[in-house]
């Protein structure tokens, strides 16, 4: 192998290249604002891949899902998007949801994705804890420009 070139066949190998990881990382960031900030159901047609996998065990798989959640969200719900990373087919993103309960959440969504679609999502939340009441004077949640 030469250097400075991609085995050959690299996706054979699970191999991407950061070209994918930052569309992907771009698509996801696309899917969650386009659901959440937007409120835009065609973004799940468009995003979305029809086999949808979903592991937060509160909601069904699919894409109608997606949009059925959309059409529960109260007024006052509001999302925002902080720090997002990718490795590959998978993204995550760190975010904050108002609205979502009867305290603000902070979550890692994490989701995959498949033939340029978002195909799969786990969720990890916890209520936030303001800085000032935490025993480390921290913030849980930081914004930053996604």
């Amino acid at each position: 192998m030469r250097a400075g070139k991609p085995p050959p066949q690299a996706e054979h190998y699970g191999m991407t290249t950061s070209n994918s990881t930052e569309a992907n990382k771009a698509l996801v960031l696309a899917g969650i604002k386009g659901v959440f900030i937007d409120r835009d159901p065609s973004a799940v047609d468009r995003l979305f891949s029809a086999d949808y996998r979903q592991h937060n065990p509160l909601i069904p798989n699919g894409p109608a899902a997606i949009k059925a959640l959309l059409g529960n969200l109260s007024r006052d719900f509001k999302y925002e998007p902080g720090l997002v990373m990718a490795d590959g087919d998978y993204v995550s993103i760190h975010g904050r949801y108002t609205g979502w309960g009867p305290k603000p959440m902070i979550a890692v969504d994490i989701f995959r994705v498949a033939n340029g679609k978002i195909a799969e999502h786990w969720d990890v939340m916890q209520e936030e804890v303001p800085a000032a009441q935490s025993a480390n004077g921290n913030s849980m949640f930081i914004e930053t420009q996604a």
